[in-house]
């Protein structure tokens, strides 16, 4: 199945959007109670943080380490000599990738999720937390692919949730409650691994590799910024390492004349906007900064 459109169909997730909840890696709960295996249950804690797949996606909107990281100059400056004009971020999440249960995730461009118009303007920045390999399950990349057009859109259902609702920014259906809450529009033909992972995934990867991915290995500190229209994945991690990464999704504002979809799952609450990097002074008529160092 495809584990990213799956996940945004459930409640505490659609709620995380603008807060920070914690999400469990699949194989570590019980496929009939949806509850912690008994080896991730010990009384000590440290087993149950084993089984955490990632915490988001708002982690970037608390007072702390990682909104300084989000506000950073350098973060700003690599953003706008990218060419972003009137960056915002949406999103961010801490990846665990833990040893033994940190599972796959399967190919698919971030604008997927994030999709904005009258262009997609998705920007993904990775940052490694730990040496980032093979065997712990470093990112595999599709070089070119960011070319590519955007081959399906993750969103709301009017159906379910009806059209006044998807205005409003509710997470409370008011349609048709039977409907799926999340429906994916295919925007271009499909990819033969659309929502998994070409065949031949294992070591020595010949599979992989002969569909045109690589794998970026890297070390802890490094950065990884990459367009929404990249395809990517990462494996398993079956090691006795982990591979810890924290992300940032920024997209254009409107004031690059860029919408951010109603029909993304993500939506803050009403009163709520996207974390700005860059704000318009009005009375200098100049661009200044929100950042820290």
């Amino acid at each position: 199945p495809d584990s990213n459109v799956a996940q945004g169909s459930d409640d505490y997730f659609l709620e995380s959007a603008s807060r920070t909840h914690f999400f469990a890696e699949p194989s570590a709960l019980d496929p009939k109670t949806n509850q912690l295996l008994s080896q991730y249950q010990q009384q000590d804690g440290e087993q149950k943080l084993a089984a955490l797949n990632k915490a988001g996606h708002g982690m970037h909107m608390v007072p702390g380490a990682f909104q300084e990281y989000a506000m950073s100059t350098k973060v700003k400056d690599l953003v706008m000599e990218l060419g972003w004009r009137d960056p915002v971020v949406p999103q961010s999440m801490y990846i665990c990738k833990n040893p033994r249960v940190g599972g796959t995730v399967h190919s698919h461009q971030d604008s997927t999720f994030l999709y904005t118009t009258p262009k997609q303007s998705c920007l993904g920045l990775w940052l490694a937390l730990d040496d980032a390999t093979l065997e712990n399950g470093c990112l595999w990349v599709r070089p070119k692919s960011h070319n590519e057009p955007l081959r399906r859109q993750f969103g709301r259902n009017p159906q379910h949730f009806t059209s006044d609702v998807i205005d409003e920014r509710s997470n409370v259906g008011k349609g048709d409650l039977d409907a799926p809450k999340m429906i994916v529009t295919d925007h271009q033909q499909s990819i033969e691994w659309e929502g998994k992972l070409p065949p031949g995934a294992e070591p020595p990867y010949e599979g992989l590799l002969e569909a045109g991915f690589l794998p970026v290995e890297c070390k802890a500190g490094d950065l990884l910024a990459f367009n929404g229209l990249l395809d990517h994945f990462s494996l398993p991690n079956f090691s006795s390492f982990q591979r810890h990464t924290f992300q940032l999704h920024l997209v254009e504002g409107p004031n690059a004349g860029v919408e951010w979809s109603k029909y993304n799952w993500l939506q803050y609450p009403p009163h709520v906007s996207f974390m700005r990097l860059v704000v318009q002074d009005d009375k200098r008529g100049e661009e200044t900064t929100t950042t820290t160092e």
